[in-house]
């Protein structure tokens, strides 16, 4: 590293903390423009190195880190200004920490001495994240004093604790006095750069951490194998997996047992799967309350995290069953039933290969034979309804994008019904993608800047199913749309409100008590009083219509804009849209009260047709 360029402390420091970074491999750096941060984003310019995407919005900003944390695994990098912009990535940084992404926050902050005392944009940033940071670092005001190893070795420990044991999120908290433009002070001179002579010649970090290996002893491995070879009517059920080698690993262990697999969508063993040991359907399986009194449920062998149905988890509550074994690679619990048995601390891909050498060679049982009955049947019912569709709804667009995205694609899924309906409406028999959603603290913050983040990752082009308000709620973020290399095709199902609440109980209340109650229309004069007629609480409070449509924002951000009205015009623009070099806006209009009858429908159909089996 050449330090001869540099004219002050701030921008040596700001050069430290970025070469460090980058020589620890990590080199996507997502910057919100920014005074105070001028030495962090200074130095990212001038590495040639460094790779810097950069947005206005901070929310966003990280969230798109997030996106493309996912799909490299690789750490990103978000830096800030001081104020409320650091307060802005509290979203992000959440959601890092559930899902246990490595995420470096640099925040640049005021001096000590003007904490606290009314300065312009200064607000108390240590510690503003909480518990949601695996370490945190409020780091000095450059001083000629310190020796800049110090910096050094900070960054090295942010790297450490972001990557190793369970990964998440750190923060490094960067103060910076005056000047924080780029010109020259005679601090620098003074700055004992001696330890730095070795460090700056060659290319590695000043200092390196080797990892501990988690490892289970053979005795345990065998007693484990010997309680599931006793199993004869087991299933695994799989949640998210990091690598192609777990779902390799969750595919080997099944044939070894020839239990049946409940794989989540999310989970990479669904789409463009053909394995006869995956059942494909069984949320709508588990629609029959006849299904799993028929053959007791003897053990759980639950892979990778949590899964997406809710009806698997009812069904647990029920069941009860034990063993219920979860293999996940971090010590957090993972139990929200309150019923494991064992839990092991591993990577999914290191608990099979050690396992696999311990157990028998199972028949496949009579259950696993009946679960693949009525998968191919649910598979067949939903096939004529497909062909009998003449307009678009949810479940039909689901199945519609799993039947036509490219292979190798990225697929993400925002939270609510999207990633519902294609949990259970998608057809396996489509191109294997990559998929991907926000299933940590499963919010609607940031999913339009997190599918930019993962089609920068993946290098492929992505496909985001989103809903309406989680559209609106991420608007400002169609803008990274268009800096994009690879495009995004952005599919928005508008229903005008929240569709996921007609599902849910608070939707059937009919009568809420007399009240003081006031329509929208009503909200700037006195509220009438009395009962609100039927569903006006429910429409206003919980689906939040908002009556927009989102033509004039494709227009905005100069996305290419389709609005088709069939099942035939939407194949045609999602092929056009995926031929196309630059990012595209989908937009399908359904009705909400419609879209929850055809649910019902479906499903009503589904559950008669099993209950007969």
């Amino acid at each position: 590293m050449n330090l001869d360029k540099i004219l002050n402390l701030n921008y040596l420091w700001g050069a430290l903390i970025v070469e460090e970074l980058v020589r620890h491999g990590i080199d996507y750096f997502c910057i919100a423009p920014g005074s105070r941060s001028a030495p962090l984003a200074g130095a990212v310019a001038s590495n040639p190195k460094a790779r810097s995407f950069i947005h206005f919005d901070e929310r966003g900003l990280a969230f798109h880190a997030l996106g493309f944390v996912s799909a490299t695994g690789k750490p990103a990098v978000v830096i800030s200004t001081s104020g409320t912009a650091v307060a802005n990535f509290s979203p992000a940084v959440v959601e890092a920490s559930k899902r246990k992404l490595p995420l470096i926050v640099l925040t640049a902050d005021r001096p000590p001495e003007l904490r606290k005392t009314g300065a312009d944009q200064t607000i108390d940033q240590p510690g503003i994240f909480g518990e949601y940071v695996r370490w945190q670092m409020d780091l000095p005001c450059p001083d000629p004093n310190i020796k800049p190893s110090f910096v050094l070795t900070t960054i090295d420990q942010a790297v450490y604790r972001a990557t190793s044991g369970m990964a998440g999120p750190v923060h490094v908290n960067c103060m910076f006095r005056e000047p924080l433009a780029p010109v020259k002070t005679a601090e620098l001179r003074t700055a004992d750069l001696q330890n730095l002579r070795f460090w700056k010649d060659t290319t590695q970090p000043y200092t390196r951490y080797l990892c501990p290996q988690k490892s289970i002893s053979a005795h345990e491995l065998k007693n484990l194998a010997a309680t599931l070879n006793k199993i004869r009517q087991g299933v695994i059920v799989v949640g998210k997996l990091s690598t192609p080698q777990e779902r390799e690993a969750v595919v080997n262990l099944s044939e070894k047992l020839n239990w049946p697999v409940l794989a989540d969508i999310t989970s990479g063993l669904r789409l463009g799967s053909s394995h006869p040991q995956v059942i494909h359907y069984f949320d709508h399986i588990l629609l029959s309350d006849r299904i799993l009194p028929q053959i007791p449920l003897e053990g759980v062998l639950h892979l990778g995290g949590r899964i997406t149905s809710k009806r698997w988890y009812q069904a647990m509550e029920k069941a009860r069953p034990r063993p219920y074994i979860t293999v996940l690679n971090h010590p957090l619990r993972n139990d929200p039933l309150h019923q494991v048995s064992l839990r092991v601390e591993m990577s999914v891909a290191d608990f099979a290969e050690g396992l696999l050498g311990f157990l028998r060679t199972q028949l496949p049982g009579v259950w696993l034979k009946q679960l693949q009955g009525q998968s191919n049947q649910i598979d067949r019912i939903l096939e004529k309804f497909v062909q009998k569709q003449k307009s678009l709804s949810e479940p039909l667009l689901a199945r519609l994008i799993s039947q036509h995205i490219p292979a190798d694609s990225g697929l993400f899924l925002a939270n609510s019904m999207p990633i519902r309906d294609m949990d259970m409406y998608a057809d396996h028999k489509g191109k294997p993608v990559v998929v991907q959603g926000h299933r940590g603290a499963s919010g609607i913050d940031g999913t339009i800047a997190a599918a930019a983040g993962f089609a920068v990752g993946l290098k492929q082009p992505v496909t985001l199913l989103v809903g309406d308000l989680a559209f609106l709620h991420d608007l400002n973020s169609l803008a990274m749309l268009a800096k994009l290399r690879t495009p995004v095709v952005v599919i928005v199902l508008n229903n005008n409100g929240g569709a996921i609440f007609s599902f849910l109980p608070i939707a059937e209340v009919e009568e809420w008590g007399p009240h003081r109650f006031a329509s929208q229309s009503e909200a700037v004069g006195p509220p009438r009083v009395g009962a609100p007629k039927p569903g006006e609480i429910f429409e206003k409070y919980f689906a939040a219509p908002h009556g927009l449509t989102f033509e004039p924002a494709a227009g905005l951000f100069a996305l290419d804009y389709f609005a088709p009205a069939s099942p035939q015009d939407f194949v045609r623009s999602y092929q056009k849209a995926l031929g196309q070099k630059k990012s595209s806006l989908i937009e399908i209009k359904t009705d909400r009260r419609q879209n929850h009858k055809i649910h019902q429908d479906l499903q009503k159909a589904i559950e008669v047709e099993i209950s007969r089996s």
